[in-house]
């Protein structure tokens, strides 16, 4: 009898050797800095990270997606609830429908993505912007407003012709959406891009999607600055350095509500 056990023992002891450095090599996802971001609005940027959707299920208190990167050979297990992100775990490729003989592919502990990694590096590796280098980026998940113009029909009252006629109307609601937009800033300055659901026909262009920040004051708390959509449209961004929450309040109901990640890994959020 001790000799079975002992022999069982060593399967074991086998079976862990032989498994442990796939499993080890699965753990960086190169997805650690989504969480906490908005289910819908992540989507892309995971495909843009090269995971596509596999399958999804619904648990007692949050539901589970199960996403997939060939190039890396590594399926992750992303929980929600909320409406966030609340966990993304590597898991094992039969979770994805994959064979259970692949493995992580070699190089798959990489950093996570950072939006900026294909531009010119500074000396200590962050973004250069026209020769400026930049002090925070941030990528922010939350809700926009803006006005919009709604349109329907209805019966109104012509009073010259004493009766009742069918016709549309149009009159200026408030819409509401999901956005994220980016932030950057630097020494006296900085920069926003935009999603299209936040720039009005008519707009100042901007710059491939970013718009120049100016006004720019970076204190230890608390960053505030202003943009130019257009004459009267000059939005103001007041950001939160220890909780992570920004408002961008322009006129009329124009405004984002969101919390931001930052782009790297630091010790506070920001």
């Amino acid at each position: 009898m001790p000799a079975i056990k002992s022999s069982t023992a060593l399967t074991v002891s086998l079976l862990l050797s032989t498994f442990a450095p796939a499993i080890a090599a699965a753990q960086s996802t190169g997805l650690e800095d989504m969480v906490g971001a908005r289910a819908g609005q992540a989507e892309a940027e995971l495909q843009r990270r090269g995971y596509t959707s596999i399958r999804a299920e619904k648990g007692d208190d949050r539901s589970y997606a199960y996403w997939w990167n060939a190039s890396r050979r590594q399926c992750v297990t992303i929980a929600t609830m909320e409406g966030r992100y609340d966990s993304i775990q590597a898991t094992t490729p039969p979770d994805c429908r994959k064979p259970a003989t692949l493995k992580p592919a070699t190089g798959s502990s990489r950093p996570p993505y950072r939006p900026d990694d294909n531009q010119p590096g500074s000396p200590a590796g962050g973004p250069v912007v026209d020769g400026r280098e930049v002090g925070l980026g941030l990528v922010c998940f939350g809700d926009g407003s803006k006005s919009g113009i709604a349109s329907g029909t209805t019966w109104t009252w012509n009073r010259d012709r004493d009766r009742y006629e069918y016709g549309t109307y149009n009159q200026t609601t408030r819409e509401v959406f999901d956005a994220s937009l980016m932030v950057q800033t630097w020494d006296g300055g900085g920069r926003i891009r935009l999603p299209r659901s936040l720039i009005p026909p008519i707009n100042s262009r901007g710059n491939s999607g970013w718009w120049d920040l100016y006004d720019v004051v970076a204190g230890p708390d608390v960053i505030r600055a202003r943009y130019r959509l257009n004459g009267l449209n000059k939005p103001r961004i007041v950001i939160d350095r220890r909780t992570g929450r920004i408002t961008v309040q322009g006129t009329a109901s124009y405004g984002f509500r969101g919390s931001c990640d930052v782009i790297g890994h630091e010790p506070r959020k920001f």
